[in-house]
């Protein structure tokens, strides 16, 4: 177990998932975890009684003596919410960033300092150690820190390393990606129930269909177009289905999400940086 101290600068659900995630694997102490956010003490309150961790509106002394400072505000609150702690952050902290579509060089330029900055892009499985999670390090961050951060989201799950101008695609289809899966869930269970199975029945065997097929993925050498072959028969029932998603274009709608959510998380980067030029000509 780390003896580190961890500060969430933010308290919502992503913030929420890597800190339970490192408590359950117990990756450090919830002593050792301070959470802090813009205004929501009611927020807050429901953290500390749920996870025992320290939750203050102080933000200095939620920083300080933190040896790691997550950056998990909601991308549009970035500005504000780094203001609020720049004065207090030395270049002795590492800051991870989980917000969406930011660089590093743009968090850099609001601290208005050279920190040690890693990015990332979690999901919220983290909660339950199964995160997917791509980082990359800044400029001044160090292949030590970098392994740090490696080792803190391994314990939560896959974690990988990638180019910072990848992370774009990593946002697109691992971070935003639960909520494709909880989609397809969806319309499996509302088709389940149209056929007449009780709603119960419907979840456990929805959800169980999608834990098997990810475990074959995982613990198979086989790629995802051989799985789905050998589940379809010719003429058979998996046939029918895959037919009539492949008249509704149903792949190319899943090919066109991911290209619009990597390319959203490209504009909230470009978003920011272009708010702070407008900041640095007044």
């Amino acid at each position: 177990m780390l003896t580190m101290k961890i500060a969430f600068i933010g308290a919502g659900s992503m913030a929420e998932a890597i800190m339970a995630g490192l408590l359950k694997q117990e990756i450090c102490t919830k002593e050792n975890i301070r959470v802090t956010n813009k205004q929501d003490q009611q927020r807050l309150e429901s953290l500390k009684n749920k996870y025992g961790v320290s939750t203050m509106e102080n933000k200095e002394a939620a920083v300080k003596d933190a040896n790691v400072i997550f950056l998990a505000m909601k991308p549009k609150d970035a500005k504000d919410g780094i203001q609020s702690i720049k004065s207090y952050v030395t270049k002795d902290q590492l800051i991870v960033s989980v917000l969406a579509g930011i660089s590093t060089d743009v968090i850099q330029d609001l601290f208005e300092q050279e920190l040690r900055v890693i990015r990332s892009m979690p999901n919220t499985s983290a909660a339950i150690g199964l995160s997917a999670t791509a980082i990359a390090k800044g400029s001044f961050a160090t292949e030590s820190d970098l392994a740090l951060v490696q080792s803190l989201f391994s314990a939560i799950g896959l974690c990988t390393i990638v180019e910072e101008d990848q992370l774009h695609a990593v946002t697109g289809v691992s971070g935003s990606g639960p909520a494709y899966i909880y989609y397809i869930a969806e319309a499996m269970e509302k088709a389940a129930l149209a056929q007449g199975l009780d709603i119960d029945v419907a979840k456990k065997l929805v959800s169980q269909t999608l834990i098997g097929a990810a475990h074959m993925l995982q613990e198979t050498d086989k790629d995802a177009e051989v799985l789905r072959k050998e589940v379809t028969s010719p003429g058979g029932t998996t046939q029918r289905g895959i037919s009539l998603l492949d008249e509704r274009k149903v792949s190319e709608a899943f090919e066109s999400c991911i290209e619009g959510a990597t390319e959203r998380s490209r504009e909230m980067g470009e978003e920011m940086a272009e708010k702070l030029k407008e900041k640095a000509s007044k």
